[in-house]
């Protein structure tokens, strides 16, 4: 397992880093790290024939699996189906998930998960453009 640093923190941000994703080894939960109040986010890697040790269900949360490198199966209920890098894929509460890597190369993924039903504002709905000093 990769140890998270916090490499610069203020008042409005965190920014954590697992370091690099190629090679990176095990589960990483971000949500202490970050100081998250809305989701949880976790970097998760699987080397060739494995899978997460169990199933599990969220009561509340539906999780969304973004594959990174690598590619695999994911099961959800009794529903099998290849994924790859790239894929993107979005799992509801009160059903059973997860995922086995099935290429030679570890799959590595990202799983964010939030409040089902939550996202009442995103993308424009939810940001407004603001004037300051551009100093990137």
């Amino acid at each position: 397992m990769s140890d998270i640093k916090t490499l610069d923190r203020g008042d409005k941000f965190t920014h954590s880093s697992v370091g690099a994703l190629h090679g990176f080894e095990g589960k990483q939960f971000l949500k202490d790290a970050t100081g998250a109040t809305s989701c949880e986010i976790s970097f998760g890697s699987l080397p060739e024939g494995a899978s997460v040790p169990f199933f599990h269900s969220h009561k509340h949360n539906e999780e969304n699996y973004i594959i990174l490198s690598g590619s695999g199966k994911f099961q959800v209920d009794d529903v099998v189906f290849d994924v790859a890098e790239g894929s993107v894929v979005r799992v509801a509460t009160n059903c059973d998930r997860n995922l086995k890597c099935t290429s030679a190369e570890p799959m590595t993924y990202i799983c964010i998960q939030a409040a089902e039903g939550s996202l009442g504002g995103f993308t424009m709905t939810d940001a407004e453009i603001t004037e300051r000093e551009n100093r990137l």
